[in-house]
């Protein structure tokens, strides 16, 4: 069915998918706070290169003939943020094979910074400046605590560019560290953005993966007629 409204979508003459290189521009955003220790930050890095490479998330890259551009962040702090892939055509199952290796050989570049998710979501914000050409751009961002340092979400996007950006969050519940209760609704509330914008669960970190998946094939699949319209607004 979706592989038809793609189909469908490539042949409107005047479709904003007309000339298009490239469907969606994902960025995806992890979160490398104190709340974080190292065998967590071992299981959201790896259980990330793991997910890309599923047979359902490979399959939804390659759904349709325009490729999908990836890059990959890990963040904290107001100042912490590092790039651990830059932006990348996923153009065949080696490109993303190539992309998950990097991603999962990475190493975190802090240890001791606080959660500034408003500052996370303004370098994706950014980020997708200088991002290839393409039809759909998401910011992905996971994390497993509330705003604690700087400016907030709700800030970021008063002041960054995100008219053209979907933010999706991927909650990893149940971190004894941060006891946060509704850390659910606070994503719901201040991190979800945008047209179709949704959250994705995790049961702790050990179920990163599984979310992880899940989350990327609904991004990858999630083209509706609706979404083919010019001038669709939030």
């Amino acid at each position: 069915m979706i592989r038809g409204l793609i189909s469908l979508g490539l042949t409107v003459a005047g479709s904003p998918l007309w000339g298009e290189p490239c469907r969606l521009a994902l960025a995806l955003a992890l979160d490398i706070s104190t709340s974080v220790d190292a065998t967590e930050d071992a299981l959201q890095r790896r259980g990330l290169a793991a997910a890309l490479i599923a047979p359902e998330v490979q399959e939804a890259f390659f759904i349709s003939p325009q490729p999908v551009a990836l890059a990959v962040y890990e963040w904290s702090g107001s100042f912490n943020q590092t790039l651990l892939l830059d932006w990348k055509v996923i153009a065949t199952p080696a490109d993303l094979v190539s992309a998950a290796h990097r991603i999962g050989q990475s190493e975190r570049s802090a240890n001791d910074s606080p959660t500034a998710m408003g500052h996370a979501l303004a370098y994706g914000a950014t980020l997708m400046q200088r991002a290839p050409p393409c039809l759909f751009q998401t910011i992905d961002i996971s994390g497993d605590g509330k705003n604690n340092d700087g400016y907030g979400p709700q800030i970021a996007y008063k002041h960054f560019p995100f008219e053209n950006t979907t933010v999706n969050g991927l909650v990893i519940n149940g971190a004894d560290f941060e006891g946060e209760i509704d850390l659910i609704p606070f994503f719901q509330n201040n991190v979800l953005h945008g047209p179709g914008a949704f959250l994705e669960i995790a049961s702790g970190f050990e179920d990163f993966e599984r979310a992880m998946r899940r989350k990327l094939e609904r991004e990858l699949k999630g083209l509706e007629l609706s979404e083919l319209r010019p001038g669709r607004t939030e």
